[in-house]
């Protein structure tokens, strides 16, 4: 056995440093034993270390499984930096020529390469395993390891050969690591590997320095925009789940003047480097990417990681905040979260295997409890890792800062443990809550369980509460998911225990987020409330413009958008554009005298205006708005633009009111001339003219009776207001 000593020499010699971090020098001692090792150590805590120091020490070549070229080059390019012999390291994989593989193999030969990094794929190849076993192996790393886990948030087949092929090529002691694994996934790991004997050696997965919230899914990109600028000049990375989201979010971000960038898998590799250096070097603050971002990027100064949408899994959502304040300092992690989200992936799903849906389902259920629950997030996230979190507030997740009113729950939790019994310990969660709360399924019938005692027992509450008992029940250990068969509940000898002398326990309800998908209002118009006072100011002033121009009033600003700058309070002409319902026409004939009371009214008042006025919209990338102007302009007609662009004729005509409400005007004649008969469209405009008060369909149908057809109003309607107003 090689002495403390010897293995800190080596640690200064090839690596520079002069002491280990964590449980590394346990782990490299475990290797150089010549036993099976298993790793879990989250991103950041030094794995490669784990494997490189025994391989440079001991004879022979040590094989690394690494499921990612990108970083296999980088590893090894790590490890020549650190020896003076180039020849230490190499890598086998689809990215080399067969020159390059001669002369790989011939320095694996000569004994001079202590490390060869192996793709997965490399490994099945025929002759490369004949290869292998011509040379002394001196143990085999598994990289990433979770990817043997069907229930790992990376599951690849071809890991799931990596044990076969070492008992063909002959075995050696094998180390396995990752940065993510809950205990159903190490499960896996160490049985398909054959090594559940191995020394097991975790670290912490708490990052104290990180903070964590969840916030309700609305005016996600104007929130985005006032935290960066809240936080200018800092690293940042927002993910998305799709490309396009990926590909707005940047653009709206630079529109706004952020310098952010986009990085996913349809981009052009060139390009994709370009903007992940660009992030490197600083030359941009935020990269928006999909989860194809970060593998391998170790930026210490990742000071915010925003989602978008929330994750798949639970694993993915950890490696991924992990981004952030890898040099221990700062790191805010911030998720936004819509129920509708989770039913859009539930649906991506659907065409998959059965076995894989129902891994997916069971993995989004853990999410859904993570984004809901009002428990500690560090303490959930660790319980999910298998690690116990001791504190009962950790001061640095919006659950603890803003924490919800408890109450007695003593009783929930023992009805949760009873009808688990009565069931046999076979079922889920969500089978256990239907129970509970009296809901008839499918499941609940075929099993006769409308039939048990239990059936019904806490009606009063929906299974959205059962679902919360079992959350903390699990958390209070007073029950256990199944390993083998992943969901199963059951219960442990602390639960039992709790069902013969129950004593207090303190449960807090889930958040309720409104089930309401990002943009659906862009500025708030509907959410926030109206500056009555102003909003009759601003009333009077439009009565006022309307008698000067001898036009309704309706047709200078309508309601909605006099109630958004009562939200909003715009004070130059810039802003007035981002008002629902006012476009540059509009906002230029109009907008001066009502910027200037605006003004003065937030000078009187000294209001807080919302920051979020700064936010510019990106023009409409669809051009529909555009190809309707133009086709208008050329006397196209209606009925070949809405063909053009699969539109219905209603679906137009609102398009087209949306451009005329906005300020720009158009010539729709030459249509409306071979539709509508000259002396209806003068009753029709007479009426908008003299007699209506509002510009409402309704209100119009009603008065002109029902000898006028609907789109003859909306059309000579359309010609009133752009005349009259624009």
């Amino acid at each position: 056995m090689l002495s403390d000593s010897t293995i800190h020499d080596y640690l200064k010699k090839y690596f520079g440093f002069d002491t280990f971090k964590g449980n590394q020098e346990d782990i490299i001692k475990n290797v150089i034993a010549g036993k099976d090792t298993f790793v879990l150590m989250p991103t950041g805590g030094g794995k490669s270390l784990c494997y490189q120091l025994p391989a440079v020490m001991g004879e022979g070549t040590a094989i690394v499984i690494s499921p990612l070229i990108a970083l296999m080059k980088n590893q090894v390019d790590a490890m020549r930096n650190f020896s003076t012999n180039d020849d230490v390291a190499h890598f086998l994989n689809s990215s080399l020529t067969k020159t390059e593989i001669i002369r790989v193999k011939k320095d694996v030969l000569e004994q001079q390469a202590k490390l060869l990094y192996v793709a997965p794929e490399s490994l099945t190849k025929e002759e490369n395993i004949e290869f292998l076993k011509t040379i002394k192996i001196s143990f085999y790393a598994i990289d990433e390891a979770h990817c043997i886990s069907e229930w790992g948030h990376d599951f690849r087949p071809e890991y799931r050969r990596i044990r076969p092929i070492i008992d063909t090529i002959g075995r050696s002691p094998i180390i396995a690591l990752t940065a993510t694994a809950t205990p159903k996934v190490q499960h896996d790991i160490q049985k398909n590997l054959g090594i559940l004997d191995a020394g097991v050696f975790k670290s912490s997965f708490n990052r104290p320095n990180l903070y964590y919230e969840v916030k309700s899914k609305q005016d996600v990109t104007k929130e985005i925009i006032k935290y960066i600028k809240n936080n200018s000049g800092k690293s940042g990375i927002i993910y998305c789940l799709s490309r396009k989201k990926v590909e707005e979010i940047a653009e709206v971000l630079k529109v706004n003047g952020i310098k952010a960038l986009p990085y996913h898998a349809g981009m052009d590799s060139a390009t994709r480097t370009m903007n992940q250096d660009k992030f490197l070097m600083e030359e941009a603050d935020v990269i928006v990417a999909t989860i194809a971002f970060g593998m391998g990027i170790d930026k210490p100064d990742v000071r915010f990681v925003i989602h978008y949408d929330i994750p798949k899994s639970l694993e993915g959502y950890y490696q991924e905040t992990g981004r952030a304040g890898r040099d221990g300092g700062e790191g805010n992690c911030i998720a936004y979260y819509s129920y509708n989200d989770i039913v859009k992936l539930e649906k991506f799903m659907q065409g998959k295997p059965i076995a894989e849906q129902e891994i997916g389902k069971q993995l989004l259920l853990e999410t859904v409890s993570y984004a809901e629950s009002s428990v500690c997030r560090r303490k959930l996230l660790l319980h999910y890792f298998g690690e116990e979190y001791p504190n009962e507030n950790c001061e640095a997740c919006d659950n603890c800062l803003h924490p919800k009113a408890q109450f007695e729950g003593s009783e929930s939790v023992v009805l949760v443990l009873e009808t688990i019994l009565a069931v046999k310990e076979k079922f889920k969660a969500d089978h256990i809550a239907h129970i509970l709360s009296g809901k008839v399924t499918s499941s609940i019938k075929s099993y006769k369980h409308n039939k048990l005692e239990f059936f019904g027992a806490g009606e009063e509450k929906d299974e959205k509460y059962w679902n919360m008992v079992i959350r903390q029940a699990l958390i209070a250990k007073f029950l256990t998911k199944d390993i083998e068969n992943y969901g199963l509940l059951k219960i442990t000898p602390e639960g039992m225990e709790f069902i013969e002398k129950p004593k207090s326990f303190m449960l807090a309800e889930d958040h309720d987020y409104a089930d309401t998908s990002d943009e659906e209002n862009a500025f708030g118009a509907k959410t926030a409330t109206v500056d009555e006072e102003l909003f009759s100011i601003l009333k009077d002033l439009r009565k006022k413009i309307s008698k000067q121009k001898d036009v309704p009033p309706f047709v200078i600003f309508q309601d909605p958008s006099l109630e958004d700058m009562a939200i909003q309070y715009p004070i130059t002409l810039d802003e007035l554009q981002n008002i629902s319902g006012v476009g540059a026409g509009k906002a230029q004939r109009y907008g001066q005298e009502f910027i200037e009371i605006i003004k003065k009214y937030v000078e009187e008042k000294e209001i807080l205006r919302p920051l979020d006025m700064v936010v510019k919209s990106v023009v409409n990338k669809s051009g529909i708005k555009v190809y309707i102007i133009q086709s208008i302009d050329m006397k196209r007609p209606l009925e070949d633009i809405a063909e053009a662009k699969g539109l219905e004729m209603g679906e137009l005509l609102s398009e087209i009111e949306a451009i005329v409400n906005s300020g720009t005007r158009l010539n729709l004649d030459y249509y409306i001339d071979s539709m509508v008969d000259e002396e209806r469209q003068h009753d029709i405009y007479a009426f908008f003219r003299e007699e209506a008060e509002t510009d409402s369909l309704e209100d119009a149908i009603k008065e002109l009776g029902n000898e006028f057809e609907e789109d003859e109003i909306r059309l000579v309607r359309i010609k009133f207001l752009s005349e009259m107003g624009n």
